[in-house]
């Protein structure tokens, strides 16, 4: 007899509807947790907690203008990100409109054959990883579309595109061996050797992937064996699906100058992040003049060139308010004074734990404190100071500490609704976030385990600092 009980993912909430949940219960929390702060003093240029300076203050609780201002504020607040991902929506229409990026990837498909689209899926995760841990987060926004389009003539959907390009890159930075905003920071607070252990990190970061890809060609097959299982149906793909058949693509010489304007361009963001230190500002700027001399080259007028900009706009849009939204949480927070209350009662309650228990209840207790805190240099200038003297009095290594940092900040980053990467790159997908919260649960579980078994090693053979 069939039954329609509801699984667990028909109760997620539309995006908007969730993430204004959780500013409410931010506002109610602010009358139910003392409302407290750490001593922070500047090193380096950079505001470090002083561990054992936590002391609690008058209680700052949001009332109902407090909880709708930090939605503008919020939007204040991420207005870089959210313009970002404006511009890269810009260059990628313009470079959509002059043909080039469907040729190129009809090319690419019609060259390698359908035939190797297992093969073609697990090196495309492995590359969006690789993009993950050597380039940064919100830097590949602009490779993510591409994604989109190779996923689909492969016959995949929108879903699939996602795990491909935003799960490997968020998994390949989160689980970096050289991740400069997490380990860089927390070997800078530990005093250790920069990137020191960067071999089993390196181990934890390609197991990472591989599971990963293994997840991404398990739902691929799934849903080419029966569609009516995608859960990518219904979603826009206007502007991203190959139209014509595979044999009459081909790359032009307009293509080839419009492709080596890109590759020029990113070639120059890259030079720039790692030798000048560019940032969102700059790489906006960079995808602005991209969009600019792509245009020219595919002879566009000035009409064809605006109007395919606001169009590009226009199918951005929703995901760039979410961004703004999303950072409301953390406004909401940093208003209510709550997020170092939670962060120091996390780190008493992991006082008498055993050594492994602890280990992992401390990767647990970062999980929980990334989704008040999403920014990772941020998290780990403010609870590391507290997490690695207390990991010392538990037992534990700086090294195994760290790592427990890493683990619970970056794999749950796969799915924090109050991170503005993440759902910047969904909106690059056109991916809303509760569909995404369906495919990647799963996974984030498998990988939580893994990365705990990585880190009960690390405790098992006193993982030092080389």
């Amino acid at each position: 007899m069939a039954t329609n009980r509801k699984k667990w993912y028909d109760y997620i909430p539309h995006p908007v509807v969730l993430l204004f949940g959780i500013i409410v219960l931010t506002a109610i929390l602010s009358y139910i947790i003392p409302a407290g702060l750490y001593e922070r003093v500047m090193v380096d240029g950079r505001e470090r907690v002083v561990p054992g300076s936590y002391e609690t203050i008058a209680a700052t609780p949001l009332g109902i203008l407090d909880m709708f201002r930090a939605i503008p504020l919020g939007f204040k607040a991420a207005s870089e990100i959210i313009f970002v991902v404006l511009a890269s929506g810009i260059m990628f229409g313009i470079l959509e409109k002059s043909g080039m990026v469907e040729n190129t990837v009809g090319t690419i498909v019609r060259k390698m054959g359908t035939r190797r689209q297992f093969v073609l899926i697990a090196c495309m995760t492995y590359l969006y990883g690789l993009l993950g841990v050597m380039i940064g987060y919100e830097n590949n926004i602009a490779m993510v579309p591409i994604a989109a389009v190779m996923t689909l003539a492969l016959g995949g959907d929108l879903v699939l595109a996602a795990g491909i390009s935003v799960g490997a890159i968020t998994v390949g930075f989160g689980l970096s061996p050289i991740n400069p905003y997490t380990v860089g920071v927390g070997h800078k607070i530990a005093e250790m050797p920069l990137f020191s252990g960067a071999g089993l990190r390196t181990a934890l970061c390609f197991v990472g992937l591989t599971l990963l890809a293994w997840y991404n060609i398990r739902y691929f097959k799934r849903i080419k064996k029966d569609p009516n299982r995608s859960l990518g149906q219904g979603l826009d793909q206007e502007g991203l699906q190959l139209s014509r058949p595979l044999e009459t693509y081909a790359i032009s010489r307009n293509n080839a100058w419009v492709g080596g304007i890109f590759l020029l361009g990113i070639s120059i963001m890259l030079f720039g992040i790692f030798r000048y230190g560019w940032y969102i500002n700059e790489i906006s700027a960079i995808f602005l003049m991209i969009s600019i001399l792509a245009g020219l080259a595919a002879r566009m007028s000035g009409s064809e060139l605006s109007e395919t900009a606001l169009r590009s706009i226009a199918v951005v849009a929703p995901g760039a308010f979410m961004v703004g939204y999303a950072t409301s949480i953390r406004e909401a927070m940093e208003m209510a004074n709550i997020s170092d209350t939670i962060a120091h009662n996390l780190a008493l309650a992991l006082e008498g734990l055993p050594l492994y228990s602890s280990a992992v209840c401390m990767s647990l207790s970062q999980s929980v404190i990334n989704l008040f805190i999403p920014s990772g240099s941020g998290q780990a200038l403010a609870t590391l100071p507290i997490m690695i003297p207390l990991g010392e009095l538990l037992g534990l290594t700086r090294q195994s500490t760290i790592l427990a940092f890493q683990i619970g900040d970056g794999v749950t980053n796969l799915f924090n609704p109050s991170l503005g990467g993440l759902i910047a790159m969904l909106s690059m997908c056109r991916v809303p976030f509760d569909r995404w919260l369906r495919f990647i649960f799963p996974l984030v579980l498998i990988i939580l385990l893994m990365g705990w078994v990585f880190l009960v090693f690390s405790v098992s053979i006193n993982w030092g600092p080389i």
